[in-house]
């Protein structure tokens, strides 16, 4: 065992670098997953990171195409304004994009703003502000030049940079109703009478668009923190899935671990435990043999006949241990050889004859003559049959029929059939005497002796010839097990044809019945 634990040491329980960085990526990926389900902005909505994040990216990505609408409209401006004053009004409005564009280039560059989301809010929220009331001030440019074209363009701007406010301050609301205000006071500077009353219903559309835009900017906003809602959670499904693959690898590697140690301590112990068990049962067969003289206290013989038969029934039990140990980890050696199935099964029925003709038992064979040998390992199909015919025989009630069939597939492989008519087992508890140890309620009412390892070793030694194995049963009617080898186990299946040979009738099953003795 100190080799065992030597190596699951140097497989990774303290020593596998990757492996350990692995869990630590996945879980500072499940971290920052869970900070943007339960990120601390303002403390009104979730994501305010991201929407600052979103907010910035935009806003620096409008910096030039706002700059070439301001410099378009202050050119046109200059037709009705004063050059200077024109370009005086271009200046400001181009600073007051370059201080959004700065304050959001400066926002991105930071790597860590966690506790300082609500101071960049209102950073943003001002330097809009100052942006909206640079658009504004168009209005002072053209409010005393009484003429109709120029204030129906700039109420025209106006609404175009109130609709690109919407837009791409979307994510941070209080920017929205930063940018929106002045410009919407802009607009309201409009409505005087020195104006004209006959501009009022081109103002009150105005008005109602910027309103429109408001709305317009709190339904991108909701959509925007819905996305990113989604986004979030299937990053912690995309992360909490790698958690659970890295947890199922883990526990794989450790269950392959146990496995192996478990066929290891199996492999050193069976020599330990048989050493002694041989000792016992040579003494005690001598012992009870009497080999040399009778027992003083006749009573001392039955105790070693005891102790023989339950040094018999313990060896027995290891050797199945054994077995499936070695089956289950695909270390069991086939000494394939031509085998013939039919003669393994007639000597496996020779065996326990006496067995059946105690309880009373017909066994009845119905072998297909002339079936060609199959390449497979002699002892290991032995062991099959006899178990399954020997748990027939221990399930059949007294008086009951036992079928044994041999015979071609449809395939043209050979299969091995054996059919009682005893209890049968329910359906649901199939899968249990199945497994390892698993014995039906049958089994355990009658207290019927056996370790529950028969039926998986025969599973194992057949799918490791590429055979199938299957129990079709019905409570009160019997069961029936099929073991099924594939057509490649088969030699010289299919013999070469004469054609000068007569024709002759198909070759019919030969049936045997061996009744107990009277």
């Amino acid at each position: 065992m100190d080799e065992v634990t030597a190596e699951m040491i140097e497989r990774g329980r303290g020593s596998d670098g990757d492996t350990s960085l692995q869990r630590r990526r996945t879980a500072s990926k499940m971290r920052e997953a869970r900070e943007r389900l339960t990120s601390s902005g303002t403390g009104r909505h979730a994501f305010d990171l991201e929407l600052l994040r979103l907010f910035a990216a935009g806003r620096r990505g409008a910096t030039i195409a706002e700059a070439v609408l301001a410099c378009a409209t202050a050119g046109v401006l200059s037709l009705w304004v004063p050059s200077v004053a024109a370009a005086a009004w271009l200046g400001t409005t181009l600073l007051a994009i370059l201080l959004v564009a700065v304050s959001a280039r400066l926002f991105l560059r930071q790597p860590q703003v966690h506790g300082r989301v609500l101071r960049w809010t209102r950073g943003f929220a001002a330097a809009e502000a100052l942006r909206g009331i640079a658009w504004a001030a168009s209005v002072f440019l053209v409010i005393g030049a009484h003429d109709s074209a120029a204030q129906t363009f700039v109420l025209f701007v106006l609404l175009l940079v109130g609709a690109m406010t919407a837009m791409m301050s979307a994510p941070v609301p209080a920017a929205v109703y930063a940018g929106l205000i002045p410009m919407t006071l802009g607009v309201a500077l409009y409505a005087r009478p020195a104006v004209g009353y006959q501009f009022l219903p081109v103002l009150a559309v105005a008005g109602v668009a910027q309103l429109c835009f408001a709305v317009l900017a709190a339904r991108l906003h909701s959509t925007t923190l819905a996305t990113l809602s989604f986004q979030a959670e299937k990053d912690a499904l995309i992360v909490e899935l790698e958690q659970s693959k890295l947890n199922s690898d883990e526990a794989r590697r450790r269950a392959e671990e146990a496995s192996l140690a478990k066929s290891r301590f199996l492999a050193t112990m069976s020599h330990e435990l048989r050493t002694p068990l041989n000792a016992i049962l040579g003494f005690s067969e001598v012992m009870k043999g009497e080999l040399f003289g009778q027992h003083s206290v006749p009573v001392y013989r039955d105790y070693s006949a005891d102790i023989h038969s339950s040094g018999q029934h313990l060896l027995m039990l290891i050797n199945e241990i054994l077995d499936l140990s070695r089956v289950e980890a695909g270390r069991y050696d086939l000494k394939e050889e031509p085998t013939s199935l039919a003669l393994i099964a007639e000597d496996c029925q020779h065996l326990l004859m006496l067995r059946a003709s105690k309880r009373e038992i017909t066994v009845t064979e119905m072998i297909e003559p002339s079936l060609p040998p199959i390449w497979a390992d002699e002892r290991a199909i032995r062991q099959v049959v006899l178990n399954l015919l020997s748990n027939a025989i221990k399930f059949t009630p007294q008086g009951g029929t036992v079928t044994v069939k041999v015979g071609w597939t449809a395939q043209g492989g050979q299969y091995f059939a054996i059919r009682d008519t005893g209890p049968g087992i329910p359906e649901a508890e199939i899968p249990i005497v199945m497994s390892s140890f698993g014995r039906g309620t049958l089994a355990q009412k009658n207290a019927e002796e056996g370790s529950g390892l028969g039926l998986p070793i025969v599973k194992g030694l057949v799918e490791l010839h590429g055979g199938s194995f299957t129990i079709k049963s019905r409570v009160r009617e019997g069961t029936e097990v099929i073991v099924i080898l594939p057509p490649e186990r088969v030699i010289d299946a299919l013999p070469a044809l004469d054609p000068d040979a007569p024709a002759e009738s198909p070759a019919r099953s030969t049936r045997r019945t061996h009744r107990p003795a009277a």
